[in-house]
């Protein structure tokens, strides 16, 4: 079963707002009683009827037949002709045709697919892009090139999994007219960050791969090897994918000289 605060930021993704489960949840909070009632139903107003015998037979009445008269058609006066205004040339920019052409359609864009596993080490906070889209595994080279920073920044390499554990994939749905658009994707991924930094709280957040920096921090790719702000969540370091570290071995100069510039900020109260 996953915890209330995953639960409820689900149901806020998808605009649920008020629902009743089944059989009793595990740490969900208690129904309302208002929606354990039936709807009353109300009763229909019956139709008026009037008595059979108070309906009076309208009487039929004969009319005599008309023969139509055929008048002469009157012959119309000629009317005087007005001169009229000579057309005005009509640029080629006023026709409806070519405005309509002139404005690009707007595609409509297909929802992001990414995973995210939520990570804490020490008192920072890691959001990972999984290359594979499932969970680590301990001999993934990916995880293990991860232990590897997280030994180079003097913080425990066995990093723990945040709340349930689950990653955090998108689409939520795969059919239905639900928006899961990238700003709801940013919206959801952090409202679920939010909900375990108060949990847990933290000096810094990591942030590892494209779909981390941008639905977790809003962070454009070039601003990667630096420290940035995220509002509402805190300072972020901003990183490439490790898949990306894996095949640029130039790439892990970089972050290393970034990772010893930040180092001062999860190393403040040890």
């Amino acid at each position: 079963m996953i915890s209330e605060t995953r639960r409820r930021a689900y149901l806020d993704a998808m605009q649920v707002a008020s629902w009743l489960p089944r059989t009793e949840l595990p740490f969900a909070a208690p129904s309302r009683l208002e929606l354990l009632q039936p709807p009353v139903a109300e009763p229909e107003p019956a139709a008026a009827v009037a008595p059979v015998g108070e309906v009076d037979a309208a009487p039929v009445v004969e009319r005599p037949a008309v023969t139509p008269t055929v008048e002469p058609t009157p012959t119309p006066a000629p009317r005087p002709r007005i001169a009229m205004p000579e057309p005005k040339p009509v640029a080629a920019t006023d026709s409806p045709g070519e405005e309509a052409a002139a404005e690009p359609a707007k595609a409509i864009e297909p929802p992001p697919r990414f995973s995210l596993q939520l990570l804490r080490a020490g008192n920072v906070l890691l959001v990972v892009e999984l290359p594979t889209g499932e969970s680590f595994q301990s001999r993934d080279p990916a995880y293990i090139l991860l232990k590897d920073l997280l030994r180079a920044a003097r913080l425990p390499d066995k990093p723990q999994q945040v709340g349930d554990g689950e990653p955090i994939r998108w689409p939520l749905l795969h059919k239905g007219s639900l928006d899961q658009g990238a700003e709801a994707a940013r919206d959801y991924v952090q409202g679920v960050m939010a909900a375990e930094l108060e949990q847990m709280g933290c000096d810094c957040i990591w942030l590892i791969g494209r779909p981390a920096l941008r639905f977790a921090g809003e962070v454009d790719v070039d601003n990667c090897y630096r420290e940035v702000a995220v509002e509402g969540l805190g300072r972020a370091l901003a990183m490439p994918g490790l898949e990306a570290l894996m095949e640029q071995p130039a790439a892990k100069a970089e972050l290393w000289k970034a990772m010893r510039r930040s180092m001062p900020r999860w190393h403040i109260g040890s």
